[in-house]
């Protein structure tokens, strides 16, 4: 047989061949840095047999930074984790350890609870096992096999976990251990030259409050020990920028048990807010979206015809009104009210493309254990919208959104990349629908030349989307934005629009969302900036400290001035020293102080800039480079316009917006 390397040559190989006879058939020096197969955009251990025609690709100890090879590597210490815990705590039950993003992990059942204080000796016990060397055996069994064995030794939770296997079912030993995994695995511990447990949290198995808690171990492992204390320095530098820590010590907002999962915004904290909700309003305008309003409530009937019930029923909440009403839910999601304004009146060829944009509250019945700060709450309001077009709407409306999310983004000095989620297993409509929805989403960002991957399997349930994602200052990647085309929903809910030959024909929706959810958003911005936020979007742009009691009339008048300009001053007339008010004020991030004494007056402002540059300067020339400053982020989409085919003057009828 024959198998494909990656610049296209052929390696015969003898019939059944692995990747591990691949790579020996290259060269042994090769074979010896094999660490996993990549194949089709999947891994693969290179234990398993190759089939003819396969494209491989063989990664190696070299690859110190590609994430397979980093999962591979974590997955092969979650499992020396789980043979240090046996040998030091005999009788421990040991549930699942998988890798995963900058890490990994194992639940185990202790027969008594561990702190904190045991890291350190599990630590030094997996440091033994690569001392000794280990080397990663696999075999297959059959269930019955596999029971039994686990049987013998007690071990309940891997018992279960065989009852509810799919497909062969293998083992991987390392010296006297044995685990049920489905790999992949290192060939050897050789790799792992640093390794850290980072942490314990409660963990239900199988994630059911019902069912028994476990004890989580948290750890993570490298090629380097400079890149375990690379990673270590982000992680301290991620705990020092935490939005949660943030919130409270800019004033932003704070998060109670009275209402779990949904922040109390603070003053300072809605500035930021209402600043990105302007922001949005003025950016839709000039790309000919009209705002609409719809209600927090539908009846379940709603939510059957969109297919959120069906699909997304255990996310939402739901309200038993007056006992001869019928049941309601809050919405999860805009767009069943979106579908139900459009089908409130007859549509025309001539109405399309019509741009629905909603900044709305949303209600998701998020589990208590998954909330996290701002991250992931329950109660969220999403920069929504929804474009109804027709076929031919569909690359130029796609196209704008692109380049949208482009200047958006590019207020915040970050360059979107692109995730191009397929079909699910669980979908609406037929196939031919997904290929040609697919297909125009990944022309469009062939066309931009935008960087992207695809995740199969990962679209929603009524179609594919381009998640759009970024890079923060401490290189971590989030989701931001979303761009799904949906031809299911608007037949559903029987949509239709007069088309120029006079028959009726079913729109297309585009759902589109480039900030997310703004909590979140929030969130990521706090750590993005870590609370150092650009002047146009500070909750506090400058504030005014008077030296003494004397100065206070004269600073009222610079604090006029510059709140009469639309720049966001305050004044600090507190009974405190000056030097304090200072400090509370670097430890807030103002991005300008003006200290005002004797030697001050109008002409002559002592001015101090977040980052610790003085300067003199006169209340006009203040005013005058704050107000640059704030037009030119003002400015920075000017170019923005709607794509070429609408003139963007949507003008929305009384049932339109309400």
């Amino acid at each position: 047989m024959k198998v494909v390397l990656p610049d296209s040559s052929e390696l015969e190989l003898p019939a059944g061949a692995t990747g591990l006879d691949a790579a020996h058939a290259i060269g042994p020096k090769l074979a010896e840095q094999a660490i996993l197969l990549r194949s089709n955009g999947h891994v693969q251990d290179l234990r398993l047999p190759l089939e003819d025609g396969q494209r491989i690709q063989i990664l190696t100890t070299r690859d110190t930074h590609d994430p397979d090879a980093l999962y591979v590597l974590r997955h092969s210490a979650a499992h020396l984790l789980a043979e240090a815990v046996r040998r030091l705590y005999p009788g421990t039950k040991i549930a699942i350890g998988p890798p995963i993003e900058n890490g990994f992990y194992y639940d185990f059942d202790f027969p008594e609870p561990i702190g904190e204080d045991a890291l350190e000796r599990i630590e030094e016990e997996i440091r033994k096992e690569l001392a000794e060397g280990r080397s990663w055996d696999r075999r297959e069994v059959s269930a019955e096999e596999a029971k039994r064995f686990f049987a013998e030794q007690g071990e309940d939770y891997k018992v279960e976990l065989v009852g509810t296997a799919d497909g062969p079912i293998s083992f991987y030993s390392q010296g006297d251990f044995t685990d049920l995994c489905r790999g992949p695995h290192l060939q050897d511990s050789g790799p792992i030259k640093a390794i850290k447990l980072t942490g314990l949290a409660g963990a239900y198995w199988r994630g059911d409050e019902k069912n028994t808690q476990l004890t989580r171990i948290y750890g993570t492992a490298f090629f380097s020990q400079a890149d375990l204390d690379t990673y270590l320095e982000q992680v301290e530098e991620a705990r020092r920028r935490d939005h949660r820590r943030l919130g409270v010590q800019l004033d932003l907002f704070h998060l109670a048990d009275n209402a779990p999962g949904m922040p109390f915004w603070h003053p300072h904290g809605m500035v930021i807010w209402n600043t990105l909700e302007d922001l949005r309003r003025r950016e839709n305008a000039r790309r000919g979206y009209v705002e609409v309003k719809t209600p927090l409530l539908y009846d379940i009937e709603t939510y059957v015809t969109s297919g959120h019930y069906e699909n997304y029923e255990e996310n939402m909440f739901f309200v038993q009104g007056h006992e001869d009403e019928k049941p309601l839910a809050l919405k999860p999601m805009n767009c069943p009210g979106h579908m139900l304004l459009f089908g409130s009146r007859l549509r025309s060829y001539r109405d399309l493309p019509l741009r629905y944009a909603e900044s709305s509250t949303l209600h998701r019945d998020e589990r208590g254990g998954t909330l996290h700060g701002l991250l992931r709450v329950k109660h969220i309001t999403q920069d929504d919208a929804h474009v109804f077009v027709t076929e031919e709407h569909i690359q130029p409306e796609i196209d704008a959104m692109i380049e949208f999310a482009r200047d958006l983004y590019a207020m915040f000095d970050v360059t979107p990349r692109a995730e191009l989620s397929t079909r699910p297993e669980k979908r609406l409509g037929t196939d031919a629908q997904w290929d040609h929805a697919e297909a125009a989403l990944e022309q469009a960002l062939k066309r931009h030349e935008m960087e992207y991957v695809i995740s199969p399997g990962e679209g929603t349930f009524y179609g594919p989307k381009i998640d759009l994602h970024m890079t923060d200052a401490l290189r971590r990647s989030w989701q931001m934005g979303t761009i799904q085309l949906d031809y299911q929903m608007p037949m559903r809910f029987g949509l239709t629009y007069m088309g120029a030959d006079n028959e009726e024909h079913h729109p297309v929706v585009i759902h589109r969302a480039l900030l997310g959810s703004l909590e979140r958003f929030i969130g990521i911005l706090v750590e993005h900036y870590g609370g150092a936020f650009p002047v146009w979007l500070a909750p506090v742009q400058v504030r005014v400290v008077p030296v003494g009691e004397a100065h206070r009339e004269g600073v009222r008048e610079v604090v006029e001035t510059l709140r009469a300009a639309g720049i966001r001053a305050e004044l600090d007339e507190r009974d405190e020293t000056v030097g304090k008010r200072i400090r509370d004020a670097e430890v807030q991030k103002i991005s300008y102080v003006i200290v005002y004494g004797d030697r001050e007056s109008l002409d002559s402002l002592a001015v101090r800039e977040r980052g610790g540059a003085q300067s003199t300067k006169s209340l006009d020339e203040l005013r005058d480079e704050l107000l640059a400053t704030l037009s030119a982020w003002q400015a920075g989409a000017d170019r923005s316009s709607p794509p070429e085919h609408s003139s963007g003057e949507v003008q929305p009828t009384g049932d339109e917006v309400q």
